[in-house]
């Protein structure tokens, strides 16, 4: 069980997570309290998934990155981009900067490649004047819920990403592989097993087959861990589903997921894996200067709309690699 000095922790009135963790003194310093518990931390993280650090001293953005260093062996920068963020400083982010109105849905971080962060950090600068919370959701629990002939239909044959840039609709490759450079696009794709073809006025097309499924490297629990529901073109709303279908082919979106043998993902499937996110829904309201901790296998989060100003930042540390774990597994 976790057990920490010099402060109270309790749990968000509409879930078990996040473990909320707030100092008995007023003048308690976060980076300082992270440095003297960074241990138990990990192990609470484990443990629980979600970890938000409240009402502790703290500088908000200026002491932010210092913070993910803290909590992170490695920090990671944003490579192979799947939404458009500003760097505001040394690997940390915006958080994913679209429009106010629009939800964004369920989604473990960087699940849609094969090599992902384990630690997601947000921090809470600004909350909006409404709306605007990160819900998060227990993907244990999430997996639980998905039917067992969709989680190994999917299993077996894996997650195909396919997507297409230079559209104007969606981030352009020199956006999501930041670098103008073709060549350095090409190594990238060939490090990671991405399939890539060059296209008419400077577009590319990219395709990688990954993981629907993936073992934690600390439980050993297999979870869902992929963004097939996120990026097939389901996810759009009607009206612009059908205005996108009138514009490109299908095998000219942006972006569409399939099985991993390139057969189509059956609408049930997707729908039932959607209600199974949103039935672990977990919201909770932010406060400024709020720090919030994810362990991104074990927890998926999403984004509710908003009016009003909202700065949330974020960092992401600590690699999981998919070839790092297969060689481990051999060695083993």
């Amino acid at each position: 069980m976790t057990h920490f000095n010099d402060v109270t922790l309790s749990t968000s009135p509409s879930g078990m997570i996040p473990l909320i963790i707030q100092p008995k003194a007023k003048s308690v310093r976060l980076p300082d309290w992270i440095h003297a518990n960074r241990d138990s931390i990990g192990h609470a993280l484990t443990e629980h998934g979600a970890l938000l650090f409240r009402d502790f001293v703290f500088a908000g953005e200026t002491e932010f990155p210092g913070v993910v260093n803290q909590l992170c062996d490695e920090t990671l920068s944003y490579v192979y981009r799947s939404t458009p963020r500003t760097q505001v400083g040394s690997n940390v982010y915006t958080a994913t900067e679209y429009p106010a109105h629009k939800s964004i849905p369920f989604h473990n971080e960087t699940a849609y490649a094969r090599d992902w962060p384990m630690r997601l950090i947000f921090c809470c600068v600004l909350p909006a004047e409404e709306g605007g919370e990160t819900p998060i959701a227990d993907t244990v629990k999430i997996t639980a819920r998905i039917s067992p002939e969709v989680l190994e239909k999917f299993a077996q044959k894996k997650v195909l990403y396919v997507r297409n840039y230079g559209s104007g609709v969606d981030l352009d490759w020199q956006t999501v592989f930041q670098t103008p450079d073709k060549s350095a696009v090409e190594r990238y794709c060939a490090d990671h097993g991405i399939e890539f073809e060059w296209r008419a006025n400077g577009c590319l097309r990219t395709r990688q087959v990954c993981q629907a499924v993936a073992a934690h490297p600390h439980t050993q629990q297999m979870i869902w861990f992929n963004q097939a529901h996120l990026f097939h073109v389901s996810s759009l709303d009607e009206k612009t589903r059908r205005s996108m279908l009138k514009i490109y082919k299908e095998s000219e979106l942006p972006r569409n997921t399939y099985y991993g043998d390139g057969s189509p993902i059956e609408d049930s499937a997707l729908a039932q894996i959607r209600s199974s996110y949103d039935a672990e829904r977990v919201v909770f309201l932010w406060k400024t200067h709020d720090v919030l901790l994810l362990d991104n296998m074990l927890v998926s989060h999403a984004r509710n709309p908003f009016k009003g100003q909202r700065r949330v930042l974020v960092g992401m540390g600590d690699a999981y690699s998919a070839v790092m774990q297969k060689q481990m597994a051999v060695v083993a």
